[in-house]
């Protein structure tokens, strides 16, 4: 069974999407980490994020491969850059390039045939697994989003204000909701949760019960 989790940042369907695939003894794939590897590829050969053409040559030439929860480009596990800001804010502006969404939906409904597997991003529900026998959309207000994204860089060290990261979530959401292919909205037939004011393991328990109602 594929399972499809979907939402903007900060919803925390990455760690949803984990834990249920866990729960479940299914497989996991985190699709952003897919557009996120693309965009640390073409932020690291000196690409501008306006040239199209250069952007949809470097996304067929970028190897992506995941191995015990770790992301590896090329054969180089690139795990801790892919949650940086810029990084995040490069891979918004390259999925709304049609090519390089073409390439990388091609290659997330090759690596789910067959499988029981928890697919998270942001079209998986609607372009992606249209078929899916589950479909969740995460929501949560904005400055919860932005809170439980500025404690997550903290934990790591690392140093960004609240009010940038809301700034940047909040126009990372424009551009998501408007790009002209596959924009971010939750499929007519997912199941809406606001993860505003629920815990992670609420939130798992939640959607497991659906999963398995359906088995």
């Amino acid at each position: 069974m594929i399972v499809t989790i979907d939402g903007p940042a900060g919803t925390g369907k990455s760690t949803v999407a984990r834990r249920l695939a866990d729960s479940l003894g299914y497989e996991y794939l985190d699709t952003g980490a897919m557009y996120r590897m693309v965009a640390f590829h073409v932020v690291s050969k000196g690409v501008s994020l306006t040239d199209s053409s250069a952007i949809e040559a470097v996304a067929e030439e970028t190897q992506i491969d995941f191995r015990n929860g770790d992301a590896y480009l090329n054969g180089t596990d690139v795990s801790g850059e892919l949650r940086q800001p810029d990084v995040a804010v490069a891979a918004s502006m390259v999925a709304q390039i049609p090519r390089v969404r073409e390439i990388l939906v091609q290659r997330q409904q090759e690596i789910a045939v067959g499988r029981d597997i928890v697919c998270e991003g942001r079209d998986q529900g609607t372009v992606v697994f249209p078929k899916a026998r589950c479909k969740f959309f995460l929501t949560a207000s904005p400055e919860i989003r932005a809170e439980r994204r500025l404690g997550e860089f903290t934990s790591q060290g690392k140093k960004v204000s609240y009010d940038q990261l809301l700034e940047e979530q909040n126009e990372r959401d424009r551009r998501d909701e408007n790009r002209e292919v596959a924009p971010l909205r939750p499929a007519d037939d997912a199941e809406l949760v606001d993860t505003t004011e629920l815990s992670i393991d609420e939130v798992v328990e939640r959607l497991k019960s659906q999963v398995q109602s359906k088995l």
